[in-house]
């Protein structure tokens, strides 16, 4: 697997991903499920990030994390000599940060509704307010939440098995694909040698 370095990019939390060889970079884009094909040479922009990198980046950007699913978008650049294949594994990539995007976005909402849910419904049952007198919110214990921790740990334990799997197909396709990008960079570059060397 090719190294990288991260370079930070102002003060937004934004930097940008340099590669070498291939960007292994694996965190997920704000936008849908693909969304529309970005053109050789173009970048493919992820709806409601709020940034654009510069026209002359040759990079993948990647952001601050999501407010909703804690998972760093990504902006990735497509070079203009893109071959098939390489335009399969970034098409993969996408598909699988943003099965990530929405999977944890859904988790997320779900644990904060139903953590909501709980200790209201234990606040209740004291008989305390769910704000005291000085406007604070009230809270419960260490060994209250535990309950509640393991109970939602417990009903969703298929959906993240289920999620792990998935996780690990996808991410093994985009293995084997950067294994035959590799490859095939490799075996141009000795065409490349080859032809150059016998000139």
């Amino acid at each position: 697997m090719a190294a990288t370095r991260a370079l930070w990019g102002g003060g937004g939390g934004w930097y940008r991903h340099r590669r070498r060889l291939l960007s292994s970079s694996s965190s997920s884009s704000a936008g849908g499920g693909g969304g529309p094909t970005a053109e050789r040479g173009e970048r493919q922009e992820s709806a409601g990030l709020g940034f654009s990198p510069p026209a002359h980046s040759r990079n993948d950007w990647i952001g601050p994390p999501d407010k909703h699913s804690n998972l760093r978008p990504v902006i990735f650049y497509v070079p203009p000599e893109e071959s098939p294949l390489e335009r399969r594994l970034r098409e993969a990539r996408q598909e699988a940060q943003a099965c990530d995007q929405r999977f944890w976005a859904r988790h997320n909402r779900t644990f904060r509704q139903e953590k909501e849910e709980f200790i209201y419904s234990r606040l209740k049952a004291k008989g305390v307010e769910m704000r005291d007198e000085t406007g604070q919110k009230a809270t419960l214990n260490v060994e209250e939440m535990a309950d509640f921790y393991k109970d939602f740990l417990s009903k969703n334990f298929r959906k993240h098995m289920e999620y792990n799997r998935d996780w690990y197909k996808r991410n093994f396709t985009i293995t084997f694909l950067m294994g035959q990008v590799a490859l095939a960079r490799a075996l141009r570059w000795l065409r490349w040698k080859k032809k150059n060397a016998g000139n």
